[in-house]
């Protein structure tokens, strides 16, 4: 709009500018003894005067308006450029200026350091994963381990015993009291709702380390667990390509979260997880079909789970985007871009 404005301006005073030079040259040219016989002189049947007035402000508006349009046309052209580079696309090179060109080598520039910082934050990802795979603070860890065991070896299995009975109990009596059917089975669903959060507290107390299988292996196998232990339905689909430890290790935590999350809040019946490499990114996308919750609620946007997702999707240069809404299931999407060691973009 303000590129609009300045061109009205320039086009309203060249005009002025263009008609002061042809009336001084017409009276250098043509002086005239009285200025009143401007008004009779005319030029191909047209009065003088409204030639003087419409030849510079015709000229001067097909100059304006091509330069106005070329104008808007390079700045359209900057925003697209600079759109690609902020999405992390490349750059397409399409040239009518010679302007464009050198604009287009800065770019070609700026997005070369970007991707170098990218593959620098992703190695840095990379390194730290393989010292806590050294290192995996051995005091935390086995205190978790201890602790895990014997919430398995007690709780759990005190869980699984009290469920086994109760449907027994359901099974086996016809209760002729309506009330107390009832009141069972909601024992009975209590029950089966609490060994779904012991099996979601042992996952984040003992987190199952990948140990040198790929992110495919490991999903696999966490996954194929979960689907003999939970009743939930499980569907996955899982692509097979390569990436950097970091990102493996990252992603790896994440759907470990997620799942979690899932068991003990969601209610969900369905659970799908989707780990795809697409267009230089790998996705991973995990959704349920649960009671889902509002984005607008304090207590949710400030979760430590949701919170923990996004920071460890931020050290490798991710995008991590949650979509909710109440009673009608949640999604998580992870998108993490895939740098080429040794790729080299002209």
């Amino acid at each position: 709009m303000m590129a609009y404005i300045r061109h009205v301006f320039s086009w309203t005073f060249y005009s002025i500018v263009l008609t002061a030079i042809i009336l001084s040259i017409t009276f250098y040219v043509f002086p005239l003894e009285s200025y009143e016989l401007l008004f009779d002189l005319s030029l191909f049947d047209l009065p003088f005067l409204l030639i003087v007035a419409i030849l510079p402000i015709t000229f001067t508006f097909i100059v304006s308006s091509y330069s106005f349009l070329q104008t808007r046309r390079k700045i359209r052209w900057i925003e697209k450029r600079m759109n690609e580079l902020a999405t992390d696309e490349p750059l397409t090179r399409m040239y009518a200026f010679k302007e464009e060109k050198n604009i287009q080598k800065q770019l070609n520039v700026l997005a070369e350091k970007l991707e170098k910082q990218t593959s620098f934050t992703q190695k840095v990802a990379t390194e730290r994963a393989e010292e806590r795979e050294q290192s995996l603070q051995d005091v935390v860890v086995q205190e978790r381990n201890r602790l895990a065991r014997e919430l398995h070896d007690s709780v759990s299995q005190q869980l699984f015993a009290s469920s086994m009975m109760m449907s027994a109990i359901n099974e086996s009596i016809d209760f002729e009291n309506e009330q107390l059917t009832k009141q069972l089975k909601m024992v009975e669903h209590t029950i089966h709702q609490s060994q779904l959060e012991m099996r979601a507290l042992l996952l984040h107390l003992r987190p199952v380390p990948l140990k040198g299988n790929s992110i495919q292996e490991g999903a696999e196998q966490l996954l194929q667990e979960l689907q003999q232990k939970v009743t939930i339905d499980i569907k996955w689909k899982i692509d097979s390509f390569d990436t950097s430890k970091g990102i493996e290790d990252q992603l790896f935590r994440i759907m470990q979260e997620a799942i979690s999350n899932t068991l003990r809040h969601a209610k969900a019946s369905q659970l799908e997880v989707l780990l795809i490499s697409r267009d230089r990114f790998v996705i991973l996308r995990i959704s349920d079909d649960g009671v889902g919750f509002s984005l607008e609620d304090e207590r949710v946007s400030s979760s430590y789970g949701l919170s923990n997702m996004k920071e460890r999707t931020e050290e490798v240069s991710g995008t991590f985007k949650v979509v909710s809404l109440p009673n009608e299931g949640t999604t998580i999407t992870i998108k993490i871009p895939q740098i080429e060691e040794g790729s080299d973009e002209s």
